[in-house]
């Protein structure tokens, strides 16, 4: 299994940048064809991004679709590697979606408080789902959040329903603050202690500070590596010499820490 952990946005109506983000190389690129782009240029948008998803591209490109429509467009194009669908509040929603884009990995978008308390119903309504997020703007606004910390429980919320659901942990909603590096590393800090796994971004300087906050640091690697050696031994639960406790479910977190460090970083 991969791990992304960085996810970087670009307005589906300015080609140009799209070029730009794909260049800057994070794991994943976005599409938006939503919120990104002003009601007069949305069809322009998805003529533009089914041009670009015609041929297969050097990573995966998202597309966070606006309408029924989209999906009509763009399932079946060689560059397209998952939907993200804005605003999901029930599992039909996700299901329409599915019905008209089979095979196709889908990632829900909890955009509202109704969205938050289905978030478990969502992420198993259909079996192309791979992920579930957080719209925190949106989500913010309906719930007249005035601090940031207003925000973590429905962030834990959605981190255990897809947890539960057995999907990978979600990536922490954008920093909207391009030019303060220093917060937006602390705020990944932060998400990374309530159990996200990489973040999405709205500018390529973003991409580094996301990648150095989510990567494992040495202690954690070595304290992953002995978790590793001792579970091959094949005893079931036991302890560590320094006292800790290991069993199944401490060796797979073990494990993907080790697959995060190993990814290759360019």
């Amino acid at each position: 299994m991969t791990f992304p952990l960085t996810w970087l946005y670009a307005p589906g109506d300015r080609p140009e940048v799209v070029h730009k983000a794909i260049a800057a190389r994070p794991d994943v690129v976005i599409v938006d064809l939503e919120d990104a782009v002003a009601g007069h240029r949305k069809e322009y948008a998805l003529a533009a991004t089914a041009d670009l998803l015609a041929s297969p591209l050097p990573l995966p490109v998202h597309v966070r679709v606006n309408s029924p429509h989209d999906v009509d467009v763009l399932a079946g194009l060689p560059g397209l590697a998952a939907l993200r669908i804005p605003k999901v509040a029930y599992a039909a929603d996700v299901q329409r979606v599915a019905a008209k884009a089979p095979g196709l990995p889908l990632y829900p978008l909890l955009e509202s408080a109704l969205a938050v308390e289905h978030a478990y119903a969502v992420a198993t309504a259909h079996d192309a789902v791979r992920g579930i997020a957080l719209g925190e703007s949106d989500l913010r606004a309906d719930l007249g959040v005035r601090d940031d910390r207003g925000l973590d429980w429905p962030r834990l919320r959605t981190i255990l329903a897809a947890r539960a659901a057995g999907l990978a942990p979600p990536a922490q909603s954008v920093f909207p603050d391009i030019r303060d590096l220093d917060a937006l590393h602390d705020s990944c800090v932060h998400g990374r202690a309530l159990g996200f796994l990489g973040r999405t971004a709205i500018h390529p300087r973003q991409l580094p500070v996301i990648e150095a906050a989510y990567r494992p640091t040495e202690a954690e690697i070595d304290a992953a590596e002995e978790i590793v050696k001792a579970a091959a031994t094949d005893q079931g639960a036991m302890a560590l010499p320094d006292g800790r406790f290991i069993d199944a479910a401490v060796d797979a977190a073990a494990e993907r820490t080790l697959a995060i460090a190993a990814r290759d970083v360019t």
